[in-house]
């Protein structure tokens, strides 16, 4: 995998950065979240008592731009402050996949749809342009979360279908999982600006 540099990404109200290690107790309260334990941890980091599962995840969060896997920290911009998680994989062929989370002290104020037009918009710029240069970012999510639905709209990912029992919750109970994605080609959302790295 291509190693990259590490980027900050500025964005309407937040900024995307790399993780650090000073970000663990706010990590560690955002991972307690009954949401986010739901449908962003494996079942692996679930059964980990809360202070081991953050150490554990910020752990893979600090190592990834090493192994060519842009992980963000979404914060304040005034504050530096953690307020979530965004984050490309599975790069392969121009394409990726994007996961996300929003803090709950964090929620109602649009930083899931900025983040991803942010995230999405530096991944699909041409590397020529200091973006990645791919060519489709995909997100999927359980049917049992709307929120997501609305926020992929937002964020111009259009809705492809839906998967059968797709995805699993922590539990390994299974659900429909609705398929978005966004391409290189396809017209740029309105609210979307081209983020500069910094």
């Amino acid at each position: 995998m291509t190693r990259r540099l590490p980027t900050r990404l500025s964005g309407t109200g937040l900024v995307l950065r790399p993780f650090s290690p000073e970000d663990e107790p706010l990590v560690a309260q955002a991972l307690a979240d009954t949401e986010i334990v739901r449908w962003a941890l494996g079942a692996h980091l679930h059964r980990l008592p809360t202070d081991e599962r953050a150490a554990q995840w910020l752990r893979t969060r600090l190592a990834a731009w090493s192994d060519g896997v842009p992980d963000f920290a979404i914060t304040d911009p005034n504050t530096n402050d953690l307020t979530g998680y965004i984050g490309l994989r599975r790069i392969h062929n121009g394409n990726a996949e994007v996961g996300s989370w929003i803090a709950p002290w964090a929620r109602g104020r649009g930083l899931a749809v900025n983040a991803l037009l942010t995230a999405a918009g530096w991944a699909l710029t041409p590397a020529s342009h200091s973006g990645m240069g791919l060519h489709r970012i995909a997100l999927h999510h359980s049917t049992d979360n709307p929120a997501s639905c609305t926020v992929a709209a937002k964020a111009g990912l259009l809705l492809e279908g839906t998967m059968r029992q797709a995805t699993t919750d922590h539990t390994g109970t299974r659900y429909d999982c609705h398929l978005h994605a966004r391409l290189a080609t396809d017209p740029t959302p309105p609210r979307e600006r081209v983020p500069t790295p910094s």
